[in-house]
């Protein structure tokens, strides 16, 4: 049997990484697809697809893409472990004069370990010891497909005791195209086969919780992230008369000055907290310059979650706003009181009010006030326009068209959601994930030495998020109704993730600097230990006692 093995010694793993890193697939671009084919036609050449070629698909995401499911069925087996992996990688452009090695780790490698002067002290102390492997999408995440597709062939070989499904993804670095295209066709797939979801299990490469932080960690979840929006309108003027109108530059900076790493965001988990949130766009929307003052401006935030709800995220979001909107008041009444005092004036009768709405308020108001009609044709005509446009600058266009409709409602600031959205998933509490967690913990430290820490929340976010939903679905719709491009160009299916409510384990290899020209990965760790504990870890869940 052994000389029927392609993917299994330290040697070929890190030959088919290396095969898998030289396909350049950065988010969005042709060598998306190729990444696809390439995993079927190496899963191709084992025997087992070769008789059963209709367990190995290629899935349309409806945009070009594709994602694969390689299903290794045992003979009345119905427990089904489910490898959920992504083969998308950031771009290469932070590598400099190094980008063209970007994808050819060996060689990069090799080209580092001769500059290693011009890296930091602990980048040049791996470069040293020869057992990290250097390139983009080594560890984030080629290797965890590498083991995964390792995995199945061992599966094929008829090492274990039930089915494996593996899953493999485009487009997560981005929007998550691929996993929740994905998911109607896992639960479509255990009908159709028979199978019973036991667990789904990710590899994605542990990430640091702190500077230098070298800990071994297994995740039982994986955090939430969700990226809310305002949108401020204020009121026109000319520059020359300041005092005339509102600058939503002003309004904007206010908001962000509340929002900004606010720790009232923050939640609490045993080892972990959340971040605080911290902007990801602020700009206003003039399209060119001009002596009339910005009074529409926009700004997204990345806001993680752990357990708090939706509708608890939209409350607070709503009274951070209230905070900023009282913020803009009072510092505007300041400062015309002290623009009075330079004219010997007492006062200027000159006061201003800012109103917050969600998205859907304001959408409703629109609605009442013009029609189903007009507010259709106004919608049409963003649709007409967006080609090229993300999903966040099509909520962002919409907002505007809502907010320049309805200008008498300003000067305001409108809460919305803007792509992507992913829920926060934990399962520490399942009984099964609590024996994994028990058993591997001991196997680590007994086999290997090494003391392998249980986290709650994997920190870099995952498609783990889209194999369940601890909300309930009445609650979500305080999201979907503030999405202006909700059931149009983004979408979750919440109602089937309903459906799988499998618990979710996050194993992956050890890696530094994700993102990063200097993205690398543990070969020893990842090929020899991890290999060996995730197949301790697929015996424990289809052995009797799992």
């Amino acid at each position: 049997m052994r000389g029927k093995e392609k993917m299994q010694s330290k040697s070929q793993l890190i030959d088919l990484l290396c095969e898998l890193v030289a396909i350049k697939s950065i988010t969005g671009t042709y060598a998306e697809i190729e990444m696809a084919k390439t995993v079927v036609g190496k899963l191709t050449q084992l025997n087992y697809f070769q008789g059963h070629p209709e367990y190995l698909q290629l899935h349309p995401t409806g945009d070009g893409r594709y994602f694969v499911t390689a299903l290794h069925k045992k003979e009345n087996a119905r427990k089904t472990i489910v490898l959920v992996s992504h083969f998308d990688v950031v771009d290469v452009e932070d590598y400099g004069v190094l980008k063209e090695y970007a994808f050819y780790p060996k060689v990069l490698t090799e080209l580092m370990q001769k500059r290693k002067e011009e890296y930091p002290s602990h980048v040049q102390e791996d470069l040293e010891s020869g057992e990290w492997l250097f390139g983009r999408g080594t560890m984030d995440m080629k290797c965890g497909l590498a083991i995964h597709m390792a995995l199945i062939e061992q599966a094929c070989l008829g090492k274990f005791d039930g089915n494996l499904l593996l899953l493999t993804v485009p487009d997560e670095e981005v929007n998550s195209v691929g996993m929740r295209t994905a998911v109607p066709v896992l639960v479509e797939m255990a009908k159709e086969y028979d199978l019973q979801y036991e667990l789904v299990l990710n590899s994605e490469p542990t990430f640091s919780l702190y500077p230098g932080d070298k800990n071994y960690y297994m995740y039982t979840g994986s955090i939430g992230k969700i990226l809310p929006g305002f949108l401020c309108y204020g009121q026109e003027m000319h520059v020359g008369e300041p005092f005339s109108g509102l600058n939503a530059a002003l309004m904007s900076a206010m908001v962000t000055t509340e929002m900004e790493l606010n720790t009232n965001f923050c939640e609490m988990a045993p080892f972990q907290e959340s971040p605080p949130p911290t902007a990801q766009l602020q700009k206003d929307l003039k399209t060119d310059y001009s002596v009339q003052i910005p009074h529409r401006s926009v700004s997204l935030y990345n806001l993680l979650l752990m357990e708090r709800s939706i509708e608890k995220t939209v409350d607070m979001l709503l009274e951070t706003a209230k905070k900023a909107a009282e913020k803009i008041e009072r510092f505007y009444h300041q400062r015309v009181e002290e623009y009075a005092r330079l004219h010997w004036k007492e006062s200027i009768d000159k006061t201003i009010s800012v109103s917050v709405y969600t998205f859907e308020q304001l959408r409703s108001y629109a609605v009442l006030t013009f029609g189903t009609e007009h507010i259709e044709a106004l919608e049409q005509k963003v649709w007409e326009k967006s080609g090229g446009m993300s999903d966040r600058e099509l909520s962002i266009q919409l907002v505007d068209e809502y907010a320049m409709l309805c200008n008498e409602l300003g000067p305001m600031i409108i809460l919305f959601f803007a792509p992507p959205f992913y829920p926060a998933v934990e399962t520490s509490g399942h009984p099964l994930i609590q024996q994994l967690r028990e058993e591997m913990t001991e196997y680590a430290q007994k086999t290997y030495h090494i003391p392998l820490i249980s986290l709650h929340y994997f920190n870099g976010i995952s498609d783990l998020s889209y194999v369940g939903l601890k909300e309930e679905l009445s609650g979500v719709t305080a999201y979907t109704g503030n999405v202006p491009v909700w059931g149009e160009t983004y979408s979750i299916p919440f109602h089937e993730l309903k459906q799988l409510d499998v618990p979710v384990l996050n194993f992956g290899p050890v890696g530094r600097d994700p993102h990063q020209q200097t993205e690398r990965l543990h070969v020893d760790y990842a090929f020899v230990k991890l290999k060996d504990m995730l197949e301790k870890l697929v015996c424990t869940v289809f052995s009797d006692k799992g």
